[in-house]
């Protein structure tokens, strides 16, 4: 009878210090990031916050009136991932975990920046992604996922237990980044800016606020990478991959990998790079400058007798408040004039306070995802919409607009599939 007392009272003393994390990694296929006992392997970024164990929890602490929001960070970097945890406020105050997040210098200290899962104490905007130090706040937008449903916000809010332990969820995969809150979806978006970096627990500066986390695992799946369609041969001169020339006398390269080409008004057709493969399913981006023309980045497109060869969707290239919008044009087949839709989707005010101008850099991008159909311009979301018209393969190009003097520069034109195995996650509720 007393040794069965002493077992059980020995288990007992394991429970505050050891037993969350041997419940973490009992959870098929993920890892315990936090041991239950110190805060080995974390570290400390940013402000002023403190952050200690207690009662198996780890809890942070806001030190008053002092600068700089604080980030407690696990060592490792992960790309694709899914991670859980448990929230729950001991104060009021504004929290938040940060995710595929890297850090720069700044002042005496660094500065942590990447995406954030927002956390406040009733579950307000709780779930929903914030980017830390980076694009917040910027051009009057203030959450990344400017479209998700108000009704899942709402139910989501509606699951919140304040003062209790909540169920924090955040997959990324690929470009895909969906969040839960005590198993309710809330956001489910498509984001590139970065796809790899660390995590953080962050104490938001300010009069107040602490929080304790525990249960901290994640589930790796490994890294999702871009696919080059300009790389560097053997001779130092940098070549297309997978893709080919239309009109290839109007296209060279400089010896920094930049795609330079230039088009004559009195050319009536496009000169165009086509990629080789068909693409369904895959996020696509280029990084551009042009002077005078009009151009593209075009998808899920299928080449044809039309002087302008492709027939499909174009993501605007054209140096006003249409860059990035949708537009989808005809084709010919077999001597006939196939229509194509126009404008699919435009947003041009936003675009103008967005676009880089007078010959600077411009980066887009489209995520194609089924029906779904997804433009951002540099880092802000211009278009999401669902199209059940839409085309669900087809060829990726660049465009240099016939019968007007064009000329444009191209770099770090990519695509990343989303392979089978990678949709059966995205795809989860």
């Amino acid at each position: 009878m007393r040794s069965f007392f002493v077992a059980a009272l020995f288990i007992g003393l394991l429970v505050p210090c050891g037993l969350t994390a041997l419940a973490a990694e009992a959870e098929d296929g993920y890892t315990s990031l936090f041991n239950g006992v110190d805060l080995d392997g974390w570290t400390k970024r940013g402000g002023s916050a403190e952050y200690a164990v207690e009662d198996g929890a780890i809890v942070g602490k806001c030190i008053p009136n002092t600068p700089g929001n604080t980030f407690l960070c696990p060592e490792q970097e992960f790309g694709n991932f899914v991670l859980k945890l448990q929230y729950k406020f001991l104060e009021g105050g504004n929290s938040g975990v940060q995710f595929r997040s890297a850090a720069r210098p700044e002042g005496d200290g660094e500065r942590v920046y990447g995406y954030q899962y927002e956390i406040r104490p009733g579950g307000d905007m709780t779930g929903r992604i914030y980017d830390e130090g980076r694009r917040g706040h910027k051009f009057g937008i203030i959450w990344l996922d400017a479209y998700t449903p108000q009704d899942r916000l709402d139910a989501a809010q509606a699951s919140c237990n304040e003062g209790q332990w909540n169920d924090v969820e955040i997959q990324c995969v690929g470009p895909s980044i969906k969040t839960w809150l005590n198993g309710k979806l809330v956001v489910d978006m498509f984001d590139s800016f970065s796809m790899k970096g660390f995590f953080g627990l962050q104490i938001h500066a300010g009069k107040s606020g602490s929080v304790a986390w525990k249960n901290i695992r994640v589930k790796d799946l490994g890294e999702s990478k871009w696919e080059p369609f300009f790389a560097k041969a053997d001779d130092g001169k940098y070549q297309l991959v997978d893709a080919k020339f239309v009109l290839p006398e109007e296209w060279s390269f400089t010896e920094e990998g930049v795609l330079h080409g230039v088009h004559s008004k009195s050319q009536g057709k496009d000169g165009l790079v086509i990629s080789n493969k068909n693409y369904d399913n895959f996020i696509a981006r280029v990084t551009y400058r042009m002077h005078g023309g009009n151009s593209a980045l075009y998808f899920r497109a299928e080449e044809t007798s039309a002087p302008w060869v492709l027939r499909g969707f174009q993501n605007e290239i054209a140096n006003n408040g249409k860059d990035s919008a949708l537009w989808h044009t005809a084709g010919i087949v077999d001597g006939k004039t196939i229509p194509g839709r126009g404008w699919v989707a435009t947003n041009d005010e936003f675009i103008e306070k967005v676009r880089n101008k007078d010959d600077q850099w411009n980066t887009t991008s489209t995520a194609a995802y089924g029906d779904r159909l997804v433009q951002t311009l540099n880092g802000f979301c211009t278009s999401d919409l669902v199209d059940e018209a839409c085309e669900k393969t087809g060829k990726l190009g660049l465009q240099m607009h016939g019968g007007t003097d064009c000329e444009m520069f191209f770099k770090d034109f990519e695509v990343m599939p989303i392979t089978d195995d990678m949709m059966k996650l995205i795809e989860r509720k």
